[in-house]
C-alpha cells in the first residue's frame, strides 16, 4: 500500500480495533452483512442479529432438513496430473474400529465408579432427546462401543421414561 510504515501498521489494525468494537457478530449487522443469506447452525451469542428458533438443532449431520451442501457447487475444477490416482473410499484395515478407543477406554480404564458415573451422566444427555430414531441412534452409538453399556443404557432410559429414577449402576 505504500512505504510508510506507520501508515502500513494502521491499514494493518484499524479493521480489528472497528470490528472489536461493534462486536463479535460485526458481520451480521445489517450494513455488513453479505447480500446472500448465509446459512449455517449458529444460534446464539453477542450482537447476534438473525435469530433462528430454538426448536433447531444445533448440530451436523442435521436429520431435521438443515443446510445441506451442494454438490454441484463444490464440484471439483479442472487441474492435470502425472502420477496415478485412485478416488475411492479408504481402505479399512482389520484393527481399524471409530469404536475401539471408547471401548478400551471404557472397559479396560474406567473402574465400576467411573463406569457408573459415565453411564449416568450419557443418560441423561440422551434422556432429554424427544425423538425416538435419534434416541435409538444414539443408543446404538454407544452399543457399538461396549455392548454392556449399550444394553445398560436402554434399561437407564427406559426405567427413567418411567420414573425419575435411574436403573443405577452396570454389575
Amino acid at each position: 500500500v505504500s512505504p510508510d510504515k506507520m501508515l502500513m501498521a494502521r491499514v494493518f489494525s484499524y479493521p480489528d480495533a472497528q470490528r472489536y468494537r461493534v462486536g463479535t457478530n460485526y458481520n451480521e449487522i445489517p450494513v455488513n452483512a453479505p447480500k446472500a443469506p448465509v446459512s449455517s447452525y449458529t444460534q446464539d451469542g453477542a450482537a447476534r442479529h438473525g435469530f433462528t428458533p430454538a426448536s433447531t438443532p444445533v448440530y451436523a449431520p442435521n436429520s431435521f432438513g438443515g443446510p445441506v451442501a451442494d454438490a454441484a457447487a463444490a464440484a471439483e475444477g479442472s487441474w492435470e496430473s502425472d502420477g496415478a490416482l485412485v478416488r475411492s473410499a479408504a481402505t479399512l484395515h482389520a484393527e481399524d474400529s471409530d469404536f475401539g478407543q471408547a471401548g478400551t477406554l471404557y472397559r479396560d480404564v474406567f473402574d465400576d465408579a467411573a463406569k457408573a458415573r459415565f453411564l449416568d451422566t450419557i443418560t441423561g444427555a440422551i434422556g432429554g432427546v424427544q425423538s425416538a430414531a435419534i434416541r435409538e441412534r444414539a443408543i446404538q452409538y454407544w452399543t457399538n462401543v461396549d455392548g454392556q453399556l449399550g444394553e445398560a443404557l436402554r434399561a437407564n432410559l427406559t426405567s427413567s421414561d418411567a420414573s425419575p429414577e435411574l436403573v443405577g449402576a452396570i454389575e
